[in-house]
This record gives C-alpha cells, structure tokens and sequence, in this order.
C-alpha cells in the first residue's frame, strides 16, 4: 500500500524567509514553488534524496495552514506517504474503519491526487496519502 515517504510539509510564516535555511544553509535542492488555489497555500518543494520537504505559507488567513500556524505556530504540519492507487487505498481504509478527512482523491501539488487522514486515527499526526502525477 505505501510506497514511500514523499515528503514532509513544514507550515511556515513566509518561505522567502525560510527557503535560504533549507536550501542555503542544508543545501537542499530547491524544485521550485507554486501556489495550490483549493489548499489556499503556496508551497515549495526542496529535495532531501529520494523525499522532499514542503514549505507551506498560507495564501489566505482561512487556510488550514493558517489556522495551524496561529494555533501552534511554525514546525512539522504532516508527513505525506506515496500510494499507487490512492483511491483504492481510501476505498482500503475507509472499510477498515480508518477515520478519513477526504474520502475521495483531490488535487494536490505537481499534478497529484491528495488525500488526508484524521489525525485521531493516526496517533496524532496529520497523515497525507498522494498519488504522483505527471510533472
């Protein structure tokens, strides 16, 4: 079911302010940005190996992202897992009585399908499930 951890989204004031430690300072590779209209979130992909870190700045004070800022303030937001079929493996959880934010796929970054699950199922941490699509 999961094929490897794809990335790690880290909720952030500003990426212009935090891109350089990340990019400069830990010299990742920086994979570009883009803003996700339906997440209300611009993000910014730098690449760590095979996995990638996610800086999410909040287009809009009623974002998610936002609201977990204001709330918690900066720091690790969720750990995202690649799926092959991301459908089927919410159709997979959701028999099996996990507790599922999106019961069906939706756009994420990059061209993928997205889908989270609550963290109370998952001990707490806020869980993605993606589907890569084409870049």
């Amino acid at each position: 079911m999961i094929e490897k951890i794809n990335h790690i989204g880290i909720a952030v004031k500003s990426i212009t302010a935090s891109l350089p430690f990340y990019r400069d300072t830990l010299g990742m590779l920086f994979e570009g940005d883009e803003i996700v209209v339906e997440q209300k979130v611009k993000v910014a992909f730098l690449a760590v190996g095979a996995s990638r870190i996610e800086l999410l700045e909040p287009t809009d004070d009623a974002s998610p992202v936002a609201k977990f800022l204001a709330k918690k303030g900066e720091g690790v937001h969720h750990i995202a897992y690649e799926v092959a079929d991301l459908a089927q493996t919410l159709a997979d959880l959701q028999r099996d009585g996990v507790e599922l934010i999106d019961k069906t796929p939706r756009s994420g970054a990059h061209g993928t399908l997205i889908a989270f699950l609550h963290p109370g199922a998952t001990g707490g941490v806020l869980t993605e499930l993606c589907q890569p699509g084409k870049h």
